[in-house]
């Protein structure tokens, strides 16, 4: 009776992990993409882009100026809250402000593939209007903001709260669950730091409650050359903006 009663506990245990595991599969998009924020659009968007028959609708601050910069933000960030910062900090830049698939106006369904296409091509789209492009990449943001430089010839790359792999993030809040065979969406920048021969600067908050300061470190390691550093010490990993030490490090790193 001991080992039947047992045995049915275990396949009772067995059959609620699975079904975690799979609920966790199937969901995984829903944990990592957040664009319920971004869909009240405030600010009229005056710029858009077609890829594969989705239109992707943005904001150009500065245009005209000879020198561009691409910014890539948070999983569930308003990129258009950055318009007023952004325009001031880089007055000699004409900035690029377009929100993922799904996010803002912007139609489709986020995917890390189509996420790192539409950067390409929004690249492919400005750098013949401009000497250079810069780009920016905050936290997940981050992992897109890689791939584009290892991609093309950017001129300059700062990425905010950055990790080497969506993976291992993911293995530190659920190290019981195999989430390396289960994840698709694994933004793994380790893979491609090594492609990226631009100057590099990582911000990381020094309170950050979400991106372990390890992984950040990890990245740190793969890069060809050492990239440059900045800790923002009481910053968190959504208030990092707030603080002087985030503004003055980057205009700092792209102002010549």
């Amino acid at each position: 009776m001991f080992l039947r009663v047992t045995a049915v506990f275990v396949l009772l245990a067995a059959l609620l992990y699975g079904a975690l595991c799979l609920s966790l599969y199937l969901g995984q998009r829903q944990l990592v993409y957040h664009p319920e924020a971004t869909w009240l659009v405030k600010q009229r968007p005056d710029f858009a882009l077609t890829r594969d028959g989705v239109v992707l609708h943005g904001w150009v601050m500065n245009p005209g100026q000879r020198r561009a910069l691409l910014y890539f933000g948070g999983n569930a960030e308003r990129v258009e809250d950055a318009r007023t910062d952004l325009a001031s900090w880089f007055p000699d830049r004409t900035i690029y402000l377009l929100p993922y698939r799904g996010y803002g106006a912007s139609e489709g369904v986020p995917t890390e593939s189509a996420l790192v296409a539409d950067a390409v091509a929004l690249f492919d789209r400005v750098a013949p209007q401009h000497a250079s492009v810069a780009v920016i990449g905050r936290s997940l943001g981050s992992g897109v903001a890689v791939q584009l430089g290892a991609q093309r010839p950017v001129e300059r790359l700062v990425l905010v709260t950055p990790f080497d792999s969506l993976v291992r993030v993911a293995a530190s809040y659920y190290p019981w669950v195999p989430v390396n065979a289960l994840m698709r969406e694994r933004f793994e920048s380790w893979r491609h730091a090594a492609a990226i021969h631009a100057p590099v600067l990582l911000i990381r908050a020094g309170q950050d409650e979400i991106i372990p300061a390890e992984r950040t470190a990890a990245l740190a390691a793969t890069f060809p050359q050492a990239p440059a550093q900045q800790v923002v010490p009481d910053a968190g990993h959504n208030t990092i903006q707030d603080y002087a030490d985030y503004r003055v490090s980057m205009t700092r790193f792209l102002t010549p």
